[in-house]
């Protein structure tokens, strides 16, 4: 049985490799998932493969157009493979799920600007930040001092739970 990576890099004239696969795979399993996350899932499935022929792989389907490459402000590149559509993301500022939401209204680019200046605009990237229901449901609160989950990886929502807890804790003073 063939699979469906297989007939996708066959549809679009891509040599079908097992990296290619495993990419494919991994974006699948993992929307919105990292570069060095995809690295990781792919080299449990095949593995040792460097990090640059991660890259290399998404960027070539990404020039197929199989791949879509996102990069909220402050968090490294995102890799989902819902593409052919102008949907948008829900990102929740304290645990860093990232969630596909349909355009916010009507056909591409969705929006209107102001004053487009003169530039033809076909697309729209929206971002709606906020919590997710998991980290309201811990009672979780963003501040602006919160570094953005991003900067080093996301993390669960007991994971910012735990760093919540540890960051609002009284500290003791030392008894020496």
């Amino acid at each position: 049985m063939k699979s469906a990576s297989a007939n996708t890099l066959r549809d679009n004239d891509l040599r079908v490799t097992a990296q290619r696969m495993a990419v494919l795979d991994a974006i699948r399993a993992h929307p919105h998932a990292t570069a060095d996350d995809i690295a990781d899932v792919v080299r449990s499935k095949i593995g040792t493969v460097s990090r640059q022929a991660v890259y290399d792989t998404l960027n070539s389907l990404i020039e197929k157009g199989l791949l879509r490459r996102i990069q909220p402000v402050g968090s490294p590149a995102l890799y989902e493979d819902r593409v052919k559509d102008n949907h948008h993301h829900l990102i929740c500022r304290i645990c860093g799920r990232v969630e596909d939401v349909d355009c916010a209204v009507g056909e591409a680019p969705c929006l209107s600007a102001a004053n487009d200046l003169g530039f033809e605009i076909d697309e729209a990237a929206v971002a709606y930040w906020g919590r997710c229901p998991e980290c309201r449901a811990h009672g979780l609160e963003a501040t602006p001092l919160d570094p953005l989950p991003y900067r080093n990886s996301r993390r669960s929502t007991n994971e910012a739970v735990m760093a919540h807890s540890a960051s609002t804790a009284v500290s003791q003073p030392s008894t020496l």
